[in-house]
């Protein structure tokens, strides 16, 4: 498997247009301090102190979040269908752990052949050229040899647009090579640029407020990741009565937190499988925060609900499709309390 890399254009000192086959966006800033706004409306701020093993990225949604909505709305929509896509965007939070977006064989990447050899022409300009040499002017180009010469410019642009696209390419290739090399030597330093480069669990942001990574050695990390409750738990659920309207309901305390119950540490596992999909690791410790209101003071206020050190070699041996994923933590050392009618409360994060 090739590496992923998105296409970055340079458009003015210090700011880059990012370009992806999902969004596009624009980021800025200086070596270990970057932020970046998405066409998505993902805002990001990332920051890295070279060197040091530690990286953190925060990301906030611009407008709506996923989460609750008002119980009632005035569009109409179908009731049946509602109910549908209520009881599939639970099953949703509840199977992240099903799910993993990183699969990189770094040996693979480091023996890729380059795209073409130095000193070669490459696809785009060969391509770019064939039409070049194919061009034959029309009846106009032939009675009007200012349109011929126009034509045959435009296409000695797109040779020379060719050549700047092969260069990137080649740069491209240089690069995940570079980095490979550097994975598959340990390298601390490739592991955070890699992070911050492929944008880790980019496609859970909607559901993960930040994250904090902390290299203690080549073969172990620490991730301390914020997590969305509160947006994200529905308060009210939606059935059909026996007349095939819509119902909603609050659901109780108890119902209420078995939803998260199932949704943090289905969440925490799919993390885990992306870091080991990603980097040669062999444990991960993840700490799991959300925040809550100090009553004491009627702040909001950020608690650890979930501490665990996970290995790679027991979580390679589960079947996903199958697990309880509350009940799975038992087979790692782990600080949880889960309460039935009051949900996860604070404990202590595991010692490094």
């Amino acid at each position: 498997m090739g590496f992923r890399f998105r296409k970055s254009i340079k458009i003015a000192p210090g700011v880059r247009l990012n370009l992806s086959k999902k969004s596009a966006s624009v980021s800025f800033g200086t070596r270990g301090l970057r932020h970046s706004i998405s066409t998505s409306g993902r805002r990001t701020t990332s920051i890295g102190i070279p060197g040091t093993g530690i990286y953190y990225t925060k990301s906030s949604k611009i407008g709506n979040k996923l989460g609750n909505k008002s119980p009632v709305s005035g569009d109409y929509t179908d009731p049946y269908q509602e109910v549908v896509e209520f009881e599939e965007a639970l099953e949703y939070i509840r199977s992240f752990h099903k799910e993993c977006d990183y699969a990189y064989d770094w040996e693979s990447v480091a023996k890729e052949p380059p795209p073409f050899n130095q000193g070669e022409k490459g696809p785009n300009e060969i391509l770019a050229l064939e039409k070049l040499e194919s061009f034959r002017p029309n009846i106009l180009g032939r009675l009007f040899k200012f349109l011929d010469a126009k034509q045959r410019d435009e296409l000695e642009k797109e040779v020379q647009k060719a050549q700047e696209e092969d260069k990137k390419l080649y740069q491209a290739w240089e690069k995940r090579k570079k980095i490979s090399h550097s994975i598959l030597d340990k390298d601390i330093e490739a592991y955070m640029a890699v992070l911050q480069d492929i944008k880790f669990c980019n496609e859970l942001t909607d559901f993960i407020n930040s994250f904090k990574f902390q290299a203690t050695d080549p073969y172990s990390m620490i991730i301390d990741c914020d997590i969305n409750l509160e947006d994200i738990i529905p308060t009210h659920y939606k059935t059909l009565t026996k007349t095939g309207r819509l119902s909603v309901k609050k659901y109780n305390k108890t119902d209420y937190y078995a939803k998260s119950k199932s949704y943090v540490p289905s969440l925490i596992l799919r993390i885990a499988r992306n870091i080991f999909g990603l980097l040669p690791l062999k444990s991960v410790v993840i700490n799991t925060q959300t925040r809550v209101i100090d009553t004491s003071l009627g702040k909001p206020m950020n608690i650890t609900i979930l501490s665990i050190r996970i290995d790679k070699n027991t979580l390679d041996k589960f079947n996903f499709d199958l697990i309880d994923p509350f009940d799975a933590l038992t087979n790692f050392e782990h600080n949880v309390r889960f309460l039935k009618t009051k949900g996860f409360q604070g404990v202590e994060k595991l010692s490094n």
